[in-house]
């Protein structure tokens, strides 16, 4: 029986949604698993999928030091959920995008974090060490911008996502990829 890795996100300006591609594509290189994307704008034709899920990818842009407004209604709908601990022992992850180099991306990651603790989801991190944290590193490393909790990605708000830097998508394709063999070997 195939496990089931949904990855449900909010992309305001398509950075996040590229981010989310390549976060589905490291999910789906996995034999064994289904990998499904929904955007929050479409989550009510799919809060079944993810009652079915093995595990849910979360991933926003950070705006203002937090999630996106669309996403945290998500969070917030996701109330139904909660009361019935439907998401019980599910994995669970996370990824966001900001313009800054910070953008307070963590504060984000963290949010949905304890987002995931209170459905009593299982958090799984990036599983990398920070890349671009020395003289022989480059903005080209896996994980540059040296998060533990999830995939951060950096994009200048004055291009758009297809110029996003190969690097933050690998990196969102290894959070893919682990989420997956984890949920394969959760059993």
């Amino acid at each position: 029986m195939s496990k089931k890795v949904v990855v449900v996100y909010h992309s305001g300006f398509g950075h996040t949604a590229r981010q989310a591609e390549h976060v589905f594509n490291g999910v789906a290189a996995v034999d064994g698993v289904d990998a499904l994307r929904v955007s929050v704008e479409n989550v009510d034709a799919h809060w079944d999928d993810l009652a079915a899920a093995d595990a849910i990818i979360f991933g926003a842009p950070t705006y203002m030091g937090s999630v996106s407004a669309p996403f945290k209604a998500f969070m917030d709908a996701s109330s139904k959920v909660w009361f019935t601990q439907g998401w019980k022992d599910k994995l669970a992850a996370g990824f966001t995008n900001s313009a800054s180099q910070s953008g307070d991306k963590l504060n984000a990651l963290l949010q949905m974090m304890v987002f995931s603790g209170q459905h009593a989801m299982v958090w799984v991190s990036l599983g990398l060490p920070p890349g671009n944290n020395a003289s022989t590193g480059s903005v080209d490393d896996l994980n540059r911008i040296g998060s533990y909790a999830g995939a951060m990605a950096q994009s200048n708000a004055d291009e758009g996502a297809e110029a996003m830097r190969e690097s933050d998508l690998k990196t969102a394709e290894h959070l893919g990829r682990r989420v997956a063999e984890m949920a394969l070997r959760m059993g």
